[in-house]
């Protein structure tokens, strides 16, 4: 299971290291010399991770890439914001919805 979760490898400037990240499971890190070892170091700590919340009768996080989405969130934008994407919008001659769609997809 731990292999459908969502890792990150990036460089820590303030460690002067490569820190291995996994998005379901934000408060675990590893640092490594290399993108590779913190890549692998991550890993094992979520796979170690995983097995003390079984031994303790916990469910571990489902994996992002598992989860259903509905297509649907709400965005709250400031008056002007949403006047002006409007008249973008009338202006394409498409709906609000389309706009923001094709803009966040940018």
């Amino acid at each position: 299971m731990s292999d459908r979760y969502t890792y990150r490898v990036t460089w820590s400037a303030e460690d002067e290291e490569h820190v291995g990240l996994c998005l379901e499971f934000p408060s675990l890190s590893w640092l490594a010399p290399g993108p590779e070892e913190a890549f692998a170091g991550i890993r094992e700590v979520v796979r170690n991770a995983i097995a003390d919340m079984s031994a303790n009768n916990e469910t571990p996080p489902e994996p992002l890439a598992s989860r259903a989405y509905s297509g649907k969130f709400v965005v709250r934008v400031p008056p002007q914001t949403h006047r002006d994407l409007v008249m973008r919008a009338a202006e394409d001659g498409i709906s609000l919805n389309r706009l923001v769609s094709s803009l966040l997809a940018e």
